[in-house]
């Protein structure tokens, strides 16, 4: 039954419903192999909506007020694939249909809303981390509900949510809580924590080393 109403929807990348959304995102990997190369995360509403991931992607400053993340490539490869096989997961179970992660697209990947806002938290988590910090940020992104990201996307847009925002508010206690936190199976921080210490930023700079 779920397959037969996704055959007659259209979608595009990652769940995105050209014809029902009123929100996504857009994933941007420029062409080439450089580590140093930028990848672009930029939130369409409204009539920016039309033709999102077909029509020629506007060329914008990393500080237009719809961009939303600036990251290397080195770190998007890192993390990536693995927020793709979550994306994929959860479009499976909404009858949608996955698609498979390639590290060259060749265009822009639209993306639906909520997946967009999910793949930011964990793009603002790394942004300024090491790559070797990028697992024990997945395995603590990955322990968060759906709900609990949205959350904290909400929270962190409302301030911090421009892409050359970088280190401050709530993308210094994102990085806090989820790349400088050691995760440990069993005994990592519950989520009523990382929301406790996420709710107050500052407080990151009283935690024991």
């Amino acid at each position: 039954m779920a397959g037969s109403r996704s055959a007659s929807r259209k979608i595009l990348g990652l769940g995105f419903l050209p014809e029902e959304a009123r929100h996504g995102f857009l994933i941007d990997v420029p062409k080439g192999t450089s580590g140093d190369d930028l990848i672009f995360i930029t939130e369409h509403r409204g009539q920016d909506l039309v033709d999102l991931g077909l029509r020629p992607l506007e060329s914008l400053a990393p500080n237009a007020p719809s961009m939303r993340v600036v990251i290397d490539r080195t770190r998007w490869l890192a993390l990536a694939p693995a927020f793709w096989e979550e994306a994929n997961r959860r479009l499976r179970a909404n009858g949608m249909p996955t698609v498979r992660f390639v590290k060259n697209p060749g265009k822009p990947t639209p993306v639906h809303a909520s997946l967009g806002k999910e793949l930011c938290i964990l793009c603002w988590a790394v942004e300024e981390a090491s790559p070797d910090d990028i697992p024990n940020a997945l395995r603590n992104w990955e322990a968060l509900a759906p709900e609990e990201r949205w959350w904290l996307y909400t929270m962190t847009v409302s301030t911090t949510g421009q892409a050359l925002q970088k280190g401050i508010g709530w993308r210094k206690a994102l990085r806090a809580a989820l790349a400088d936190n050691p995760f440990v199976k069993g005994e990592g921080m519950s989520p009523k924590a990382r929301r406790e210490l996420l709710a107050h930023p500052q407080s990151q700079l009283l935690l024991p080393l």
